[in-house]
């Protein structure tokens, strides 16, 4: 039997008769058009050709992580109901632990199977266009918003909404302003230290439109997962995965300032903005090594 085979035998294998136990328990149910069983097989695709970082070496993930870690980010993934086929989250290496991140088309994904919204969707208000909303017991209610084809312009975004719509046509409305946004993605690996707004030709300036959708949609449904008190397995898996995700990066950055050398020589700057990022591989480049490892949810 061949390494990978191993690996297989001791994660997927493993996962898939835990997913069952749930099942059998009726602590998990899937939806009538999600198959736990092609999830884990496109998935199992997918980290079979997926390679760590530089600092790693581009090593095969498979090779690097943990077997446990490997474990929990499939079941992560399967809990949640979600299909990396689809874009619905990535598998992300740092160091040993590997980690399943879900995309905002993921969080979309697990906000209307939880909460059973209808529609999830967002719109830019650009300068020039007639916004109106109510403030009812702390909560944004009846915003209008009327615009002119003419003051569509990436440079002139004021702000942006998102709007879910719940089966009893109650709406749920958050709204950021574009400083608020810029707030967010200066948390972004790729946003540097003293950058206030976006870099020429980078992701967040090219597309910029949808990047604020994604962000204002990422915040609505976050903020009205974790206000739910909901103790199901979904949403254990929904916040064990942020809280993965987020000790993961916390220990890369610890790990990265520790093993950091400064050097002072002159060099020529690097003009990163050359350097065009489909969305989405900003996260899958973010490999850093960390020696500690985080214990699984099950073992």
């Amino acid at each position: 039997m061949t390494n990978i085979s191993i690996v297989k035998k001791d994660t997927v294998d493993i996962v898939a008769a835990k997913v069952k136990e749930f099942q059998e328990r009726g602590e998990l149910h899937f939806p009538a058009n999600y198959s736990p069983e092609n999830a884990m097989k496109s998935a199992w695709l997918i980290l079979q050709e997926a390679k760590t970082g530089k600092n790693e070496g581009y090593k095969p993930v498979l090779e690097v992580c943990s077997k446990d870690s490997i474990a929990n980010s499939l079941l992560d993934m399967v809990v949640q109901g979600l299909n990396p086929a689809k874009k619905q989250g990535y598998f992300i290496a740092y160091g040993k632990q590997l980690i399943f991140q879900r995309s905002y088309f993921g969080t979309m994904a697990v906000t209307k199977r939880v909460t059973a919204a209808k529609d999830i969707d967002a719109s830019v208000i650009y300068e020039g266009d007639e916004v109106d909303y109510e403030i009812i017991n702390g909560r944004i209610k009846n915003l209008t918003h009327k615009q002119k084809f003419g003051n569509i312009n990436k440079e002139k975004i004021l702000g942006a909404y998102c709007m879910i719509t719940f089966s009893n046509d109650e709406v749920y409305t958050e709204l950021m302003t574009m400083d608020e946004i810029r707030k967010a993605w200066s948390k972004s690996q790729m946003w540097g230290k003293d950058q206030d707004t976006e870099r020429q030709g980078s992701t967040h300036d090219d597309f910029k439109q949808e990047m604020c959708k994604k962000t204002v949609i990422n915040r609505a449904c976050k903020k009205f997962m974790n206000s739910s008190d909901d103790s199901s397995l979904i949403m254990k898996h929904f916040r064990r995965s942020d809280e993965a995700l987020t000790e993961a990066e916390v220990e890369a950055e610890i790990s990265e300032n520790a093993n950091s050398e400064f050097i002072d020589v002159e060099s020529e700057p690097i003009d990163e903005d050359s350097i065009e990022l489909p969305e989405g591989i900003e996260q899958q480049q973010m490999t850093i090594e960390t020696s500690q490892q985080r214990k699984p949810s099950f073992a």
